[in-house]
């Protein structure tokens, strides 16, 4: 049973793909409000505050490195929480079902090897 269980797991379907795809674009689209809401706002204050902060400007262009940074930790949340709450458990998971103890060969009795004698003994015979 756990052998289809594990092929089953294993080879995947549209349809758990489809699922994946869109929980992890409403997940992207989550953590990319939560850096907009609070983590772009804390760049702007350390990068001088007010409207000019987290951005520099050269020859009246402005440079918003403070977006950049932003979306580098939005890649980073959105990163660690899918490997730690999907590739982690899901590799345990494999791991576990590659796990079947095997029962330990046992040393042939007495009975069995004279009737592997007797065998043996019986094939060897001229017919």
């Amino acid at each position: 049973m756990l052998t289809g269980f594990r092929n089953f797991i294993l080879r995947g379907n549209v349809v758990d793909l489809a699922v994946g795809v869109v929980t992890g674009a409403a997940f992207a689209a989550l953590v990319t409000a939560f850096t907009a809401a609070f983590l772009t706002p804390l760049i702007k204050l350390v990068g001088g505050g007010g409207k000019v902060g987290g951005s520099f400007v050269i020859n009246d262009v402005e440079f918003p490195w403070g977006l950049f940074i932003g979306a580098i930790i939005t890649f980073l949340l959105t990163m660690a929480v899918i490997y730690f709450a999907v590739v982690v458990p899901m590799n345990a998971a494999i791991e576990r079902l590659k796990r079947t103890e095997k029962p330990p060969v046992a040393e042939p009795s007495n009975e069995e090897k004279l009737l592997a004698e007797i065998r043996d003994a019986l094939r060897s015979r001229p017919v």
